[in-house]
């Protein structure tokens, strides 16, 4: 039996297609033609009409509804801005019906297709040729013009490309280039008297009227007669233009304008303003997006090419030339001497205040334009295609360019000059390079380059617009963006330029240091090949090591055993050649100051060594970190002067503008990376990247802990963690904590030797001390802390007394908790504290019987 269908209503389908409405959407996307989709905008009031092969740009037939369909922004489409921009300007506009077709329409039918006939055109010359003819239809006038208000408030102007339009006239025949179009001042002639009073002008007799001017007639031989001018305004009242229409027409008798013409034109122009300005707002988007591009593109370019100022300075004249169109760009860069001047803190644009360091020769605060200094200048000409020429000294001392151009620089100004020869600002100087080149200067658009900290760094000079107009106000807003970025590009380039000076110098500079400070291959060789005694035999193991035995050379193979005894140079792989390299090189180094010298480096070192030998220490530590600290000790004094932080603050001395903080301490680091940078020195060259980079970071960290400004810091730290029983130190902070208070301990470790070391070393620090105080005294003329103040000389003991307490008697009592071990530094410096305290004691006996006897004496 065969299967019949089942009958489907008209309900349940609609219940069907709301019921689904994704399946239904998907449906009509796919499968709906041109027609149906046309119904659907009628439909939705969306359109006036419904035909086969209807326009969507209909519009509603009730002229209140106009405006707004005008106004839309559903009438510039995305590829309508993509064909506009592109260079397309077509936009395939609604084609307008011939005349015969036209003239059979009643008023009302030819009002709304003609305004039909504009509402979408987006090209503003088509649209005001349009507007013309249309107008021309309207009124039966024979033709019309229509002028564009241009220009700043002071300065407004009438511009027209479209002159003598007819009914009949294409876009072609009429549209004037650049170079010919008519420009009218606001307020002369009888455009300029409409644009300025916003008045309707209804002439009879165009001979009769003296705003007429009949230079055009002269030349074309046509009878103006009547003529009807009015302005064109936006939503906002304002002019933005003005239209003209001439010799009102029935067959071949000329009539004058009636009532009738003007309010047909005067409603006619109402949507015109609201179709222009749509228009205008379109090609003023189109401009920003262009202009947006342009300087996008400028940015790529000019921070691509960093490497080469005048490579830099060719590619941003060219873009110049290609933005404004001009046909020469210049471009001077000034002294770097007289830009640091410009201090961002004393100069702010269009302004500035003299910096009271700086004499200035003129009264106002600013350099004089003779005294401004370029360090180069370059000449770009559009017939040149792209190749750029030095100016020479002679051409920047004769050239009037370079005369605006020093103007500019001085007074911080904008020139924008339509007329340079008869500017009387500035001479015309006899053999110029302008006159060499036959190059006559008509205008020129001069501006200053800013860098980011706002100083000027040079100008730039536009000249001669290819249209033969002088540069307008968009102009000047146009190229202020560009100058940002070409600020930017040149301060980075010379940014970089100094730069590579500078590496080159820090090259030079490490090449002499290598030639003088490095060791030299038969020092390297003597220790190389030289017996290194062993740690027993130079007493290394004992806290109560004494170096003065010892001679220089000794000092160096007994550092070499620490080494080895270590197995620094087995874990680390290092280079034995190396090593002593690295070695004579960081005792050469040191200068030879009383105390602060390579011995007490050593000595440091030794103490060190001795913590994690005899003291046990190194089993709290990973190896990484004991050849840091190693390394820390023998470098923490590198390039000592014999005097401390504080004086280097006092003279301002370069490396306390260098280092605000630890001063000395950050440049015994720097030299430290400075000896290994240099060839043959870099001991950790076998370790791996990343154990490179953590005993770097043990180095810097354990140097700086030197400053004892750091130490009473971090002390309480260290001192809450051991009174809580911490043995581990696990964490990297701990670690780091733990390495520091060990550094400290290390630096001052004299203060725990036997008492007749511990004396030795004493005055040796006192006299560098002393040597100090006398260059305060001396050079300064500042009284010297007790300490330093030779003539205090007396109160030595009481003063280490003092220094036992403060510093050292507390830290050793730490590590002593921390390791049994370490108790034979604290016990040493309990025992050299009672020395001390005797001498002090004694001095106190002394002077009082002094004082006494004295008082005796006088009575």
């Amino acid at each position: 039996m065969a299967a019949t269908t089942p009958q489907v209503t008209r309900e349940a389908v609609e219940y069907y297609l709301s019921s689904n409405l994704e399946f239904t959407s998907n449906w009509i996307v796919n499968n709906a033609t041109d027609d149906m989709i046309h119904q659907w905008k009628v439909r939705r009031g969306w359109l006036a009409t419904h035909s086969a092969g209807g326009h969507d740009s209909d519009l509603l037939d009730s002229p209140t509804d106009f405006p707004s369909m005008l106004s839309s922004k559903n009438s510039i489409t995305e590829n309508m801005f993509k064909n506009y921009i592109s260079g397309n300007r077509k936009f395939t506009p609604r084609p307008r019906k011939m005349l015969t077709s036209l003239r059979q329409m009643s008023e009302r039918e030819l009002f709304m297709e003609l305004i039909r006939d504009i509402a979408n055109e987006l090209d503003v010359n088509v649209l005001c040729h349009k507007i013309l003819a249309n107008v021309s239809t309207l009124t039966n006038s024979d033709r019309g013009s229509l002028f564009l208000a241009r220009g700043s408030k002071n300065n407004r102007y009438l511009v027209s490309k479209l002159f003598d339009v007819t009914e009949s006239s294409t876009l072609e025949d009429t549209l004037q280039n650049e170079e010919n179009e008519i420009r009218v001042p606001v307020g002369k002639g009888i455009a300029g008297h409409v644009a300025l009073t916003k008045e309707t002008v209804n002439i009879k007799n165009a001979y009769e009227d003296p705003r007429f001017n009949n230079e055009v007639d002269l030349k074309t031989g046509y009878k103006t007669h009547s003529i009807l001018c009015m302005p064109i305004l936006n939503y906002e009242g304002d002019v933005i233009g003005v239209a003209q229409i001439i010799n009102k027409r029935t067959g071949d008798e000329v009539h004058e304008f009636t009532e009738d013409d003007v309010e047909v034109f005067k409603n006619y122009l109402t949507f015109c303003g609201i179709g222009i300005t749509n228009a205008q707002l379109f090609e003023l988007s189109v401009e920003e997006y262009k202009r947006n591009q342009m300087l996008l593109k400028l940015a790529r370019g000019i921070f691509e090419e960093q490497s080469s100022l005048e490579k830099l300075v060719q590619k941003i004249m060219i873009e110049a030339q290609e933005l404004l169109r001009c046909e020469r760009c210049s471009v001077y860069l000034i002294e770097e001497e007289v830009a640091e001047e410009q201090d961002p803190k004393y100069l702010k644009r269009g302004s500035v205040t003299s910096m009271p360091e700086i004499e200035l020769i003129s009264t106002n605060g600013r350099k004089e334009p003779k005294d401004i200094v370029f360090a180069k200048a370059f000449d770009l000409f559009m017939k040149d295609k792209g190749t750029i020429r030095l100016l020479s000294e002679k051409d920047l001392v004769n050239s009037k360019n370079a005369e605006i151009a020093r103007y500019v620089a001085s007074t911080h100004e904008t020139l924008n000059i339509s007329d340079v020869q008869s500017d009387t600002r500035f001479s015309r100087q006899e053999g110029t390079e302008e006159e060499e080149d036959g190059f006559q200067l008509q205008n020129m658009l001069c501006m200053p380059i800013y860098n980011s900290q706002h100083c000027i760094i040079g100008i730039t000079q536009l000249m001669n617009k290819m249209n033969k107009h002088p540069f307008y106000e968009r102009d000047m807003n146009m190229f202020e963006a560009f100058a940002i970025f070409c600020g930017l590009g040149i301060h980075n380039t010379q940014m970089y330029e100094n730069a590579v000076k500078l590496s080159a110098k820090q090259s030079v500079a490490l090449e002499v240091l290598s030639y003088h400070a490095m060791a030299s291959k038969e020092e390297t060789a003597a220790l190389k090949n030289s017996h290194i005694p062993s740690a027993k035999k130079l007493n290394l193991y004992s806290f109560d090591f004494d170096d003065l035995p010892l001679g220089e050379d000794l000092t160096l193979q007994a550092t070499i055993r620490m080494f080895l005894e270590l197995d620094l140079v087995n874990k680390f792989h290092l280079s034995y050649e190396v090593l002593c390299r690295w070695l004579c090189s960081v005792r050469k180094n040191y200068r030879p100051v009383t105390y602060h010298n390579w011995r007490h480096a050593f000595n440091v070192a030794q103490t060190m060594f001795t913590m994690f030998t005899t003291g046990k220490m190194r089993n709290m530590l990973t190896d990484l970190e004991v050849i840091g600290l190693i390394v820390a000790c023998l470098c923490h004094d590198l390039d000592h002067r014999g005097t401390n932080n504080a004086f280097q603050l006092k003279v301002d001395s370069p490396l306390a503008v260098l280092y605000s903080t630890s001063t000395m301490e950050h440049h015994h680091f720097d030299h430290s990376i400075l000896i290994l940078n240099s060839e043959g020195n870099n001991i950790f060259e076998n370790l791996s990247p990343e154990d490179y980079r953590k005993v770097i970071k043990i180095l810097e960290s354990a140097i700086l802990a030197t400053d004892l400004a750091l130490y009473f810091k971090k002390r309480g730290n260290f001192q809450t963690l051991v009174e809580r029983g911490e043995k581990k130190f696990v964490t990297e902070e701990k670690k780091e904590l733990l390495r520091n208070m060990m550094m400290t301990a290390c630096d001052v470790s004299a203060i725990t030797k036997p008492w007749p070391i511990q004396q030795r070393v004493a005055k040796l620090v006192a006299s560098e001390f002393f040597e100090q105080g006398d260059i305060e005294k001396s050079q300064l003329n500042l009284k010297p802390h007790a300490m330093m103040d030779r003539e205090k000389e007396d109160e030595l003991p009481k003063m280490q007394v003092g220094f036992i307490d403060a510093i050292c008697m507390p830290l050793y009592k730490m590590l002593a908790q921390l390791k049994p071990s370490l108790q034979h530094l604290h016990s040493g410096c309990v025992s050299n504290r009672k020395e001390w305290q005797s001498m002090a004691d004694g001095h106190e006996v002394t002077a009082k019987k002094q004082q006494q006897n004295g008082s005796h004496a006088h009575h």
